[in-house]
């Protein structure tokens, strides 16, 4: 393992990654109940339902994008620092803003509520196209489709543009992220505030005087 995956993994929150990783588990088992319950009477193409030319332009859009956000995230952070950016959403720093909005910001939940609901359903959409997907009547009139790996380029393609989108709107506006790290120095530093005013309080013991008569350092 790279250093590089190391730094992304040490980022990562177990109970965020753990959450994805189990909704898009619920929609492949979706997808699966799905293609068991397969008709098997062929549905007719429609010419233009794939809309492939439209998806053309969401990737140009999504491509632009993506290439400003790297450059904002380099600018702001450098080209090395290690810290994530588009897995940003599962990370630690992510899920103390979380915890920290749940508890003190019922608002801003309620605002956060349904493009949080639609980024956790882009997992879920994901997985379904996975086995689902492999049943010819969910691909002929898809976008992307007739064919699989079409359709699941076009449905992953929307999917990651709508959970960008709802990322970037929970971003917004959840409350600013407060690490243990800085939770600790401020700690440290009202301590060290309380102990400076302490000793300064209390006069400091006056140095012995030396006899009358005797220069200091004379013998």
């Amino acid at each position: 393992m790279t250093d590089t995956s190391r730094r992304i993994l040490r980022q990562m929150s177990l109970p965020l990654t753990a959450l994805a990783a189990a909704v898009f588990a619920g929609g492949v088992g979706a997808g699966l109940i799905s293609f068991l319950d397969r008709s098997p009477v062929r549905e007719t193409f429609v010419p233009g339902s794939s809309a492939w030319w439209q998806h053309l332009g969401v990737a140009v859009a999504a491509i632009a994008l993506l290439a400003l956000g790297q450059r904002r995230h380099r600018r702001r952070f450098g080209r090395r620092s290690g810290r994530l950016w588009l897995l940003a959403p599962l990370g630690k720093a992510a899920a103390r803003r979380v915890t920290r909005t749940v508890s003190g910001a019922p608002g801003r939940v309620l605002l956060a509520l349904l493009p949080a609901l639609l980024f956790i359903y882009g997992f879920w959409r994901a997985g379904e196209q996975v086995i689902g997907g492999l049943d010819p009547n969910f691909t002929v009139n898809a976008w992307g489709g007739p064919t699989y790996l079409g359709a699941m380029a076009c449905h992953y393609l929307d999917g990651l543009a709508l959970m960008g989108l709802a990322a970037w709107l929970i971003d917004k506006i959840l409350l600013p992220d407060r690490p243990d790290r800085a939770h600790r120095a401020d700690r440290a530093d009202r301590a060290a505030v309380r102990l400076s005013r302490s000793a300064g309080d209390t006069p400091a013991p006056a140095a012995p005087s030396a006899p009358r008569g005797v220069r200091p350092g004379a013998r």
